[in-house]
């Protein structure tokens, strides 16, 4: 059911961003999504229905993905970055981390897992991984995301080493839509509808 699934998720991803101011938005993708031929053709004509901009559109995958290194993930990846879908590497650190496929791949963001960012307080060797995966990024020119931030103490460390996107509970908790469009005050109460409340 994932692709049925992953369907919906990302109809409503689309339909919720494309309310609102945020900058860009980011949806998991499953390796299965990615292996069927007609997945980059159905993210276009939901972008399509929706009128979000391709630019604002992430797509998580797992290094899974490319290590799997089918022809129909790789052509799935090629044709979503030829709409201008951004492609992020998630849990980076974690599995093969191969160099060699980060230059064979197209990617422009890396997501630093959480199990190195939680240990950064107290642990040398997990500051210095974090320096070099940011270090890492920063030279292939690709944009870096730190995950599970949850200290005033990590994120200044983050910060120090040059990581200027975070995500964890210190920043915020998941939110509902609608909370966060009240949070962050990126679209007007009216702009602002349960999804059940949709036509």
């Amino acid at each position: 059911m994932i692709g049925q699934l992953g369907a919906w998720v990302l109809q409503e991803a689309c339909r919720f961003a494309v309310r609102t101011d945020l900058p860009w938005l980011a949806v998991n993708v499953s390796p299965l999504q990615l292996r069927d031929a007609g997945f980059p053709e159905q993210v276009a004509s939901i972008l399509a229905d929706t009128g979000l901009a391709p630019q604002r559109l992430q797509f998580e995958i797992t290094e899974s993905v490319l290590l799997d290194n089918s022809d129909a993930s790789r052509a799935a990846l090629t044709t979503l970055r030829q709409l201008g879908v951004g492609i992020v590497l998630d849990d980076f650190g974690t599995g093969y981390s191969s160099l060699s496929y980060l230059r064979r791949h197209a990617i422009d963001k890396l997501k630093i897992d959480r199990s190195f960012v939680r240990l950064l307080d107290g642990d040398g060797n997990s500051a210095a991984i974090v320096k070099a995966l940011i270090d890492l990024a920063m030279a292939l020119g690709v944009d870096v995301t730190a995950e599970g931030v949850e200290t005033e103490a990590q994120k200044m460390l983050l910060v120090a080493m040059g990581c200027r996107q975070l995500q964890g509970y210190f920043l915020s908790p998941p939110l509902e839509p609608v909370q966060l469009l009240g949070l962050s005050g990126l679209a007007s109460p009216d702009e602002i509808q349960p999804a059940a409340a949709r036509a």
